[in-house]
């Protein structure tokens, strides 16, 4: 079958599609035939060799995609589409998935939207609510407000919580999107100091929650936007990892919880008890249209290094994928 794999036979860590052996499934995995899978931001680390936890030679972490094998696991069978997260292998027309976190894809969606769906959409459930505990009415800043996670807490925030959204964006192309999901407050970061709008949004009390994907280059004005007794979940470093100077005490004297967390490299039981409960909240608001994956581009897989480019520009508004064949 054919396969991306990374050529690092010199320092700029190429992508290559090459031939490779199909995968065997094990006895509680089901073997797919993958028809698309997106593009995320660990695959961009992971080819650049900085993430330690990546141990499948084949790229991606997410799939949609028609079961050739089910092995007995119930309620599956071969012909059912299906998506999910994989433990990298995704950008090949074969994969294997944990039949324990596959979720049958909802009725109306081409495989092109359910690819676009996994991922960001659990990470983004997994970061309001499991660790940020978004209440109802309560007051949610999320940062790249057009990116793939962006777009999915968005509408998450909005209508499993009647949230009162604050999103930055660096366009006004991208902030009216991000509007059009439902955002309440929109945040040129280009142009205005985000603490100060924040504050104003919210009479000077702060967000109850912040979603932050920038790191160092945020710290001080997430400090000033986040309210007493607010949480700060850090799900990405896009701004910088470390700081040189950290008061702490900024921390405890307005009682904050931040909180760090990664996807990919949870555990098997993890991400199939986030899936399940995923599958069991939020896809019947899929199946009824009121929450929707965002598709910024799709790529042939024999163009894997254009997709890649294009999120490393950092104009996508929403997921670019990779498609094996058409839907």
């Amino acid at each position: 079958m054919k396969a991306v794999t990374i050529k690092r036979s010199d320092a700029s860590n190429d992508l290559e599609l090459t031939d490779i052996t199909k995968p065997e499934p094990k006895r509680d995995e089901l073997l797919i035939k993958v028809s698309h899978a997106a593009v995320n931001r660990t695959d961009i680390v992971t080819r650049k060799g900085q993430a330690g936890y990546a141990v499948n030679p084949i790229l991606g972490v997410e799939v949609a995609g028609t079961v050739v094998e089910a092995n007995g696991n119930e309620p599956f069978s071969a012909g059912d589409r299906v998506m999910g997260l994989v433990n990298g292998g995704g950008y090949a027309e074969y994969a294997v998935i944990p039949a324990n976190r596959t979720m049958k894809m909802p009725d109306a969606l081409p495989f092109s939207e359910a690819a676009a769906i996994p991922e960001v959409f659990l990470t983004a459930y997994q970061t309001l609510y499991w660790i940020g505990r978004l209440a109802k009415q309560e007051t949610v800043l999320i940062h790249a407000g057009a990116s793939g996670v962006g777009t999915a807490a968005i509408q998450l925030a909005k209508q499993l919580s009647d949230a009162n959204v604050i999103v930055t964006a660096g366009s006004k192309r991208k902030l009216n999107f991000c509007q059009e999901l439902g955002a309440d407050v929109l945040i040129n970061y280009k142009q205005q100091s985000f603490d100060e709008e924040v504050l104003k949004a919210t009479d000077g009390k702060g967000a109850d929650l912040i979603l932050d994907f920038i790191g160092a280059d945020y710290w001080n004005m997430n400090l000033a936007s986040i309210k007493s007794e607010g949480r700060w979940v850090l799900i990405g470093v896009l701004g910088g990892s470390e700081l040189e100077k950290v008061d702490l005490t900024s921390i405890m004297s307005k009682y904050i919880q931040l909180t760090g967390t990664l996807l990919t490299p949870r555990s098997d039981a993890y991400k199939a008890e986030l899936s399940n409960e995923f599958a069991r909240v939020v896809l019947p608001y899929m199946n009824e249209g009121k929450i929707r994956p965002i598709i910024d581009s799709l790529y042939p897989i024999e163009k894997v290094d254009e997709a890649h480019h294009h999120m490393e520009d950092n104009q996508n508004i929403g997921k670019i994928l990779l498609y094996m064949s058409a839907d």
